[in-house]
């Protein structure tokens, strides 16, 4: 009885302290943290949190979006379906600074100049995002992450009276042209980014839009300057500065050598097959066989996901989802007409592609361009050995 008695005191004492908001005293500082990219692809683009530092009530946290919840029911699958909710985290400013050192990422601080009003109601709000109730969010990579929302609290307790300004110079992106800044053309992580993404990221952003990446919160808020002309960010500094140099990647291992590898092979097997008179059935069956999972695949990530960006993914003008249905035909020695007229679609369909890229539709990887002229020159000569028989 009495084991009882204490756990419901202690669990009334807990219930009632976790609810209560604490008042934050004058000498609150507010400051958004913006934390360098990191070797890995999802660490790739960096992140941002709100700290908030009350020396008088010992308190010293980050708030931050974006973090995983891996008990999450069928985690991979509503991952990739677009469908999983994300969380607001919560840390000590102490583990969250030694955890960005272990890792070696630069760790800025822009203490921000709004009053002690908005301090406590962007406090509240954090914490009040923080309940279990309502932690969880869907993630969206370009319109709801972890920058794009610390943007949002900092209008809402505004009462959006903040309108951030541009940072000079300012040069007009692509959502595309703005990733390729930091993971690169010639990348595993900005190969594989550019055949799932489709062309609704060859928009150009708005400098708003800009915000969906942490290294331009930190940007925008440096340049922003508040309704009374006093600037938001009221002192900037960096509280660790990264030690390494950034991993350049292997070249000899990078996309372009290996797609040009890939397509000098083909190129050659066509050629003597050429030579010899005669068709590789294995390879026309290993090219139909993966362009045509490749199209289904960026068919799922076009109409069976909630992704946004993998919308409008003309990628399929070469990996053609139907490649795969018709791989019977490259086994017969003799095809049916209608398959003749397939090839010179796919031959076609190159040509679409090319003119997609021309004028801005869409831009594809550049490690695709020796691919995408072997299998051009493949589907050419798969045609005139059928005509031949």
């Amino acid at each position: 009885m009495k084991l009882n008695i204490l756990f419901f005191l202690t669990f009334l004492i807990s219930t009632i302290s976790y609810g209560q908001q604490r008042q934050l005293s004058t000498q609150t500082e507010i400051s958004v943290l913006t934390v360098g990219p990191g070797e890995n692809l999802n660490d790739a683009f960096g992140h941002n949190g709100f700290r908030i530092k009350d020396r008088s009530l010992g308190l010293d946290v980050v708030y931050g979006y974006g973090e995983y919840d891996f008990d999450t029911p069928n985690f991979y699958l509503k991952f990739a379906q677009g469908k999983l909710n994300y969380l607001i985290s919560k840390h000590s400013f102490s583990d969250f600074y030694r955890t960005y050192k272990y890792y070696d990422r630069t760790i800025d601080e822009q203490i921000l100049d709004i009053s002690v009003s908005e301090k406590q109601k962007l406090y509240d709000y954090l914490v009040n995002n923080y309940k279990p109730e309502n932690r969880r969010y869907l993630y969206d990579f370009f319109y709801d992450n972890c920058a794009t929302r610390i943007r949002d609290v900092t209008q809402e307790v505004g009462d959006n009276h903040i309108t951030f300004t541009s940072p000079q110079p300012f040069e007009v992106k692509t959502f595309r042209q703005l990733i390729h800044d930091h993971v690169g053309l010639n990348t595993w992580g900005g190969f594989g980014i550019d055949l799932a993404l489709g062309s609704v990221i060859d928009i150009k952003a708005k400098p708003y839009e800009y915000m969906f990446l942490p290294k331009y919160i930190h940007e925008f808020y440096g340049a922003t300057t508040l309704v009374n002309s006093n600037p938001l960010v009221k002192e900037s500094k960096t509280i660790y500065k990264k030690k390494k140099e950034g991993y350049s990647g292997n070249l000899l291992l990078s996309p372009i050598i290996i797609m040009t590898l890939i397509a000098s092979l083909i190129l050659f097997i066509t050629y003597k097959d050429k030579k010899h008179n005669r068709r590789s059935k294995w390879l026309d069956v290993f090219i139909f066989g993966i362009t045509g999972i490749i199209g289904v695949l960026m068919l799922l990530l076009w109409f069976g996901t909630n992704h946004t960006a993998t919308a409008h993914n003309y990628n399929i003008l070469w990996a053609f989802p139907l490649n795969i249905l018709i791989i019977g035909q490259l086994l017969k020695p003799k095809v049916k007409n209608w398959f003749k007229s397939y090839l010179k679609l796919l031959i076609i369909l190159f040509f679409l592609l090319t003119l997609h890229w021309m004028i801005g539709v869409q831009v594809f990887a550049i490690a695709l361009i020796p691919l995408l002229v072997a299998l051009f020159l493949r589907y050419i000569y798969i045609l005139k050995h059928f005509n031949k028989t």
